[in-house]
């Protein structure tokens, strides 16, 4: 069996995902692995939520995945000392032999979600084997690159789905049968969340996880610049090396389907009366005085007929929808797919942000992604600004597009339930 780093160069049809020494909190070393995890990197968007999981354990994971320092540089050496510091006193300990790892994470009303984590092999794009399906943003790639060579190490998995065929031998039933025995940890974070987590050793069960894995391509879900740094860090070093491969979760959305959710955008220094007196003539604006999930809802039945958007920040709502068709004419595109020029997406950034409100899309101190619909409106109404809420795309759109090797404007879509980041870590230098 070839572990991370070791395999041979052979003609691949589809996904490798091999087998890795993982690295885990030791839990009598710990408050609890509930206080040592937290979401995402780019979910931890706000000072709050940040400062909250570092008070909550002085172990917790966001002191890797986001450590706080007045430099670049200084945070990058912080994190590879803390890292190293952990695993000197044994509070992050290396698990005895290679292997995969079953995933599972349950909501309160329902959701079950399973998958399994290990060390995919980097792809290139032509190959075709891993699909994004957005644009990243060249300062988030080298950021992240920059603490990965600090650290040496894939602190958390990106999410990937891909469609199993449900026969008796795929990926999905040896899933369902591990997660039937006792779990290697189990915790329930606050948001509500419970997590379990078995180690897959035995060969027999590794070989029909790798043999059907290597008949399917994956859609990136989440973790668009994760991977391009994964894939650029590779680059940097000779071929074979535990860098060819990167941390992944893939989940099978033919069983456990994933809940796609809009990523919003919050626009620093932009009053909310500003950016409607900009729309005048080229949208319809309808004012609401409504609460969010009303706003929401009438924002769900716009983007049944067209391109509609929410504006918040001035203690009211105001749907956008309606452009204008030659403004779209003349400011999007023609040479996509017509799936990608229809997307609100494509309308917000190449219309609205490009030739509207003139805010460039990639600049931190004019324009903000955040996940959390409520914190995102507050956020606008406490700083002046104007937040920009969006309606989720549909999965198929998503995949179609990926398919065609069209990639969507950045920070388009949020799949989830996104993994917990604390609960295994892949170092490269083990």
């Amino acid at each position: 069996m070839n572990t991370a780093g070791h395999s041979e160069a052979t003609e691949r049809r589809g996904l490798e995902l091999t087998p890795f020494r993982g690295l885990r909190y030791d839990p009598d070393l710990v408050g609890s692995l509930a206080a040592v995890t937290s979401p995402p990197y780019d979910v931890v968007v706000r000072p709050d939520g940040l400062h909250h999981l570092q008070d909550s354990d002085p172990h917790n994971i966001v002191r890797l995945i986001l450590p706080q320092a007045v430099t670049p540089s200084a945070r990058n050496e912080q994190a590879a000392d803390t890292l190293r510091r952990w695993l000197s006193e044994g509070v992050l300990t290396t698990d005895p032999e290679p292997g995969l790892y079953v995933y599972e994470q349950r909501d309160g009303n329902g959701l079950l979600q399973r998958g399994v984590i290990g060390a995919l092999r980097l792809s290139d794009p032509s190959e075709g084997v891993v699909l994004p399906h957005e644009d990243v943003m060249p300062h988030v790639v080298a950021d992240r690159a920059a603490l990965m060579r600090a650290t040496s190490a894939n602190l958390e998995p990106l999410l990937l789905t891909y469609r199993g065929n449900g026969s008796p031998a795929d990926t999905t039933t040896v899933v369902e049968r591990i997660a039937e025995h006792p779990a290697l940890l189990s915790t329930t974070t606050e948001d509500g969340y419970s997590h379990r987590l078995w180690s897959v050793t035995d060969p027999t069960d590794l070989a029909r996880i790798q043999s059907d894995l290597a008949q399917h391509q994956a859609l990136i879900a989440d973790g668009h610049h994760r991977w391009a740094t994964y894939r650029r860090l590779r680059a940097e070093h000779p071929s074979p090396s535990p860098w060819d491969y990167g941390l992944v979760l893939l989940v099978d959305t033919a069983r456990y389907p994933l809940r796609v959710r809009a990523i919003h955008r919050l626009l620093h220094g932009v009053p909310v009366s500003d950016a409607l007196t900009a729309l005048d003539g080229l949208f319809r604006v309808q004012h609401l005085e409504v609460p969010l999930p009303e706003a929401l809802e009438a924002l769900a039945d716009a983007a049944c007929a067209g391109n509609a958007f929410l504006l918040a920040g001035d203690g009211a709502f105001h749907l956008v929808d309606r452009p204008d068709p030659d403004l779209l004419a003349r400011t999007i595109p023609a040479d996509r797919p017509t799936a990608w020029r229809t997307l609100d997406a494509t309308v917000l950034h190449a219309t609205l942000l490009d030739h509207v409100w003139l805010i460039p899309e990639d600049d931190p101190a004019r324009i903000a992604y955040i996940h959390d619909t409520a914190a995102t409106v507050r956020k606008a109404e406490r700083d002046g600004g104007t937040a920009v809420l969006m309606h989720p795309v549909r999965e198929e759109v998503v995949r179609d597009l990926a398919r065609q090797g069209v990639t969507m404007p950045r920070k388009s879509t949020s799949f989830g339930p996104k993994p917990a980041s604390g609960l295994v870590l892949r170092a490269l230098d083990i």
